[in-house]
């Protein structure tokens, strides 16, 4: 603001309404890429041990998941992870393509590459760390064992753009549109999300966060207030 010899905040607003530089340079400086592995954890456990085997039992053929504003992969990862416990128990188990995205390249390309801090493994029970992680050799890092990396599409998306792709059974929309955007654009955004989220599918979004309208299409699923799931 100050470089722009901006007054205050409405003059920094107006010129991000007016130029699409300076909002991109924005959302570039508030982007946020630190994340963990199951971040609030009890979420991943209903989602392992409640919902998936709902979706699976309707969707016995495909089931298609986008965590959408990926960062550097744990999210996509993490569901990898009870995917494959649910495969441990479940005899047949649909196919599953999963689409991860952000806008930044150099978070892809760390996401593909699944080298982590011991930090954002502290919520990894010690027998799944033993199961799908590795040293990384020469650091005192984390490498997700190679298998987990399959049938991951990672690919460059703006959340304000229209979704890649449409028929999601779960879409994670965490701690991104829903924190750093105007009401307005979170609308707009999250009818594109919302249109591409098959029937009984779940949206997940931030502990923090809410939905900036209310709409009949979807349904709030307790315990939690930022889990939805579409009619149908």
């Amino acid at each position: 603001m100050q470089r722009l010899d901006c007054r205050n905040v409405a003059d920094y607003l107006d010129i991000l309404d007016r130029r699409e530089d300076r909002r991109q340079e924005c959302e570039l400086l508030m982007t946020v890429s630190i994340s963990r592995f199951f971040r609030d954890r009890r979420l991943w456990e209903i989602l392992e041990n409640r919902w998936l085997p709902d979706i699976i039992s309707k969707y016995p053929a495909k089931i298609r998941v986008w965590s959408a504003g990926c960062a550097c992969g744990e999210e996509a990862y993490s569901f990898k992870i009870i995917w494959e416990q649910l495969r441990n128990r479940i005899d047949s188990i649909p196919q599953l393509q999963m689409m991860a995205t952000d806008r930044h390249p150099e978070y892809l390309e760390k996401a593909r590459k699944g080298v982590y801090s011991v930090s954002s493994l502290r919520e990894v029970a010690p027998e799944e760390r033993a199961i799908y992680f590795k040293s990384a050799k020469g650091t005192k890092q984390m490498a997700i064992e190679s298998d987990l990396k399959n049938n991951i599409c990672w690919r460059i998306h703006h959340l304000l753009t229209a979704p890649p792709g449409s028929d999601y059974n779960v879409i994670f929309l965490r701690n991104n549109i829903l924190t750093y955007y105007r009401p307005k654009i979170q609308k707009r955004s999250l009818n594109l999300i919302l249109n591409c989220l098959s029937p009984g599918g779940f949206l997940i979004i931030g502990l923090h966060e809410s939905l900036p309208f209310q709409t009949p299409a979807i349904i709030s699923m307790p315990p939690f207030s930022f889990v939805f799931k579409k009619e149908g």
